[in-house]
């Protein structure tokens, strides 16, 4: 318990101290219009209250990975509150944060051409291709997810049936992409985003008041099937420590910011509630079940993190609170995937040139886009899981080291992005080198092998940096 609530806190004064730090650094200016106030077109654009970008923020990036990256992080034990602590002060707030005001400097742009401006072309074109590949494997991942919870929620007849549920989910998914932002989205996610702080306040009430034995940090890999803790832990609990997709949504919000003093608290502030999020969850998954973790193997064995959540949920909760907090496990998801599938209409269009104030050009780029989302359900989800959770990470990475760039080329302190921009390199390469659908090397060589191309990308990173001059990126007016 106390390793529990220690983490806890931790997480309440990386945000309040470091997030401060890391605001200080970048040099947020309320002085300057942000593109919310200079560019709204009513569709995109729209300027919208702090706390309701705080909640469509949360509630976009939450998803099922602090969730389901949470319950399998904590089959690995008490060490998975470590990364996700730290992941988050250090690696994941600094690039939710960056992510989201070099959007609002640069006019509301997507990742991709960010990343352009800082990388180089070359670049630009990786981050396009990646991230449409990324965003479109969250978009079916956060479909056939809660399209499964909700089959097995106890209806009976057709919406018992799964794929039912994933026709519903897609026909809302294409509305919430195509409308103005405000409409719909605007609207529903702060209450959807209050059902999921609410479920998650719950949970870790029941944690703490019930006094639960949750059990103290030790640096032991207790994984029962032995998978090794590096790299596997740090991508396994991606959403709740770090995550790329969070890059692609922080534009979104970027769009709505109408001070930039408030980007802490949105982008900083949304990553640490996830981090508070998956914390909960770690904790509830490694208690909850007689023999702990290894109780905890046997129901993901028999049913999947899906089952984990519903048992957790009804019994920690009751009936009724257990059926809110499932509902918004649900919620989550579903959020995060039509906030996904916008994500990629507007990168695409950032990339061709396509304005999007017009119904017909965002149904132009909108309907191919979901033809493929539907057809990616007809393969294995574990599958996507794994590829979503190591491109995830590695878009991440890409941001981070397009962040270091952004204060090396102006002097200013980039040490913040440069250190978890070379830890996560080693992590992805290793990961790569190491798991099943990458070359399935020995950890004997791809320990060596992450660590040598994070300490090359370091060099040259350090080497191009000094040449900058004079700060020669300039920033929208």
């Amino acid at each position: 318990m106390v390793s529990f609530l220690g983490s806890l806190a931790l997480l309440v004064v990386g945000y309040l101290v470091y997030g401060k730090i890391v605001d200080k650094i970048f040099g947020a200016d309320s002085s300057r219009p942000t593109p919310a106030v200079q560019l709204n077109d009513g569709i995109d654009y729209v300027p919208l209250k702090w706390y309701k970008i705080y909640l469509i923020q949360f509630l976009n990036i939450a998803g099922l990975g602090p969730i389901f990256g949470a319950i399998l992080g904590a089959l690995y034990g008490p060490a998975a509150f470590l990364w996700i602590v730290l992941g988050t002060i250090f690696a994941g707030g600094v690039h939710d944060y960056f992510s989201g005001m070099l959007s609002v400097r640069h006019d509301g742009k997507s990742v991709p051409e960010i990343v352009g401006l800082y990388l180089g072309d070359k670049m630009r074109m990786v981050m396009r291709v990646f991230s449409v590949i990324l965003l479109v494997l969250v978009g079916t991942v956060f479909m056939a997810g809660p399209a499964g919870l909700l089959a097995n929620l106890g209806f009976t007849g057709a919406f018992a049936n799964k794929w039912v549920w994933l026709a519903i989910i897609l026909v809302y998914y294409f509305i919430a992409t195509v409308l103005p932002i405000d409409k719909l989205i605007g609207r529903i996610y702060p209450l959807f985003g209050a059902v999921l702080l609410f479920m998650a306040v719950g949970i870790g009430g029941v944690l703490i008041f019930g006094r639960m034995d949750i059990p103290e940090i030790r640096l032991v890999n207790m994984h029962p099937g032995h998978l090794p803790l590096w790299p596997m832990l740090f991508i396994t609990i991606a959403c709740g420590a770090i995550s790329g997709f969070h890059s692609t949504q922080s534009p979104l919000m970027a769009r709505c910011l109408p001070d930039e003093k408030y980007g802490r608290r949105v982008f900083y502030g949304a990553m640490v509630g996830e981090g508070v999020v998956a914390l909960i969850w770690a904790a509830a998954a490694m208690t909850f079940f007689p023999n702990g973790i290894a109780g905890l193997q046997e129901v993901v064995k028999a049913g999947g993190t899906g089952l984990v959540v519903n048992k957790i949920s009804i019994g920690m909760l009751g009936s009724i609170g257990g059926l809110l907090a499932i509902l918004g496990v649900i919620a989550a998801p579903i959020t995060s995937g039509d906030t996904a599938f916008r994500s990629v209409r507007l990168t695409i269009a950032d990339a061709v040139g396509i304005k999007q104030d017009k119904i017909k050009n965002r149904l132009l780029l909108a309907v191919p886009v979901f033809a493929i989302g539907l057809a990616l359900n007809f393969v294995d989800f574990t599958v996507i899981w794994r590829y979503f959770a190591w491109s995830n990470q590695t878009l991440a990475t890409i941001v981070l080291w397009a962040a270091a760039m952004y204060l090396a080329s102006r002097k200013q302190f980039h040490w913040i992005a440069t250190v978890p921009a070379t830890f996560m390199t080693a992590v992805c390469t290793t990961y790569i080198m190491i798991a099943p659908e990458g070359f399935k090397l020995s950890t004997a060589v791809s320990y060596p092998v992450g660590i040598t191309v994070a300490a090359l990308l370091f060099g040259l990173f350090m080497f191009k940096a000094l040449k900058k001059k004079d700060g020669a990126m300039e920033e929208a007016a």
